[in-house]
């Protein structure tokens, strides 16, 4: 009788080289800074790290934490906007936009930090609904709801430019 060993669980470090980087870009869409984003996926890394027995699939959890520590750390910065003194950041310095790059951005800069991230995790990620769903928390008839909403704004934004 053969016996078939189950599948080797991926190591902490390919996974982190494979998806360190995505994770940045969907913290940054929905934070809209880089080091932000940064800290934020490497909180997420070490959360996984000292939880790794507990989870099954860690790139389905990777990517709902990100989401779920962007929004709330996006909830903080605007209460803080709204109730303290302090002053935002100055903008990141980098190359000069061209004009699409500029009207894609204006477009998603309309559109709410969680509409941005179904747009990322669709249109950037490739991920299908149902994966979607998941690392929202939420059903895929939400997804796609989100989605067609998504896509009218930053299609009537872009008409209009």
């Amino acid at each position: 009788m053969v016996q078939t060993s189950a599948p080797a669980e991926p190591t902490f470090d390919a996974v982190y080289a494979a998806q360190y980087d995505p994770l940045v870009r969907l913290a940054y869409v929905t934070t809209g800074s880089r080091p932000a984003a940064e800290d934020l996926v490497q909180e997420v890394f070490v959360e996984w790290l000292r939880r790794r027995d507990d989870v099954r699939e860690p790139v389905p959890y990777l990517r709902r934490a990100v989401v779920s520590r962007s929004t709330s750390w996006l909830r903080r910065r605007i209460l803080e906007r709204r109730y303290g003194d302090t002053e935002a950041p100055p903008p990141e310095q980098s190359a000069p936009p061209d004009g699409t790059t500029t009207a894609v951005r204006a477009a998603l800069a309309r559109l709410k930090p969680r509409q941005r991230s179904v747009v990322f995790l669709r249109y950037y990620l490739d991920l299908p609904v149902d994966e979607i769903a998941s690392a929202l928390g939420c059903r895929p008839g939400t997804v796609k709801s989100l989605l067609h909403r998504s896509l009218a704004v930053l299609q009537e934004h872009l008409d209009d430019d």
